[in-house]
């Protein structure tokens, strides 16, 4: 359980570090932020890779051939998250 968790948290600190470099302006917070975006990026990425038929099977190990697949969608998720934001704290803003 506890190796499951450790990749987890360095998975979604790349992805969500990854993400923010991507997006344009100003992103909430600091390294925890970023691997809970990345987190929570992999959770709704593999939600729509699920849905085109794109997902691994569960229980598959993560450093196989589909890793850059699911790396992608982990991006795509907070990506999409980081929009959410950036929506939200604009009309904040105003």
């Amino acid at each position: 359980m506890p190796k499951h968790l450790i990749t987890w948290l360095i998975f979604g600190l790349i992805a969500g570090a990854i993400a923010k470099l991507l997006t344009p302006g100003r992103d909430p917070g600091g390294c925890i932020v970023t691997m809970l975006i990345g987190i929570a990026g992999a959770i709704l990425g593999g939600f729509i890779a699920r849905m085109l038929g794109l997902g691994g099977r569960e229980g598959e190990p993560l450093f196989d051939n589909h890793f850059f697949i699911a790396l992608a969608f982990a991006i795509l998720g907070a990506i999409i998250l980081l929009a959410i934001y950036h929506l939200i704290a604009g009309r904040k803003r105003v």
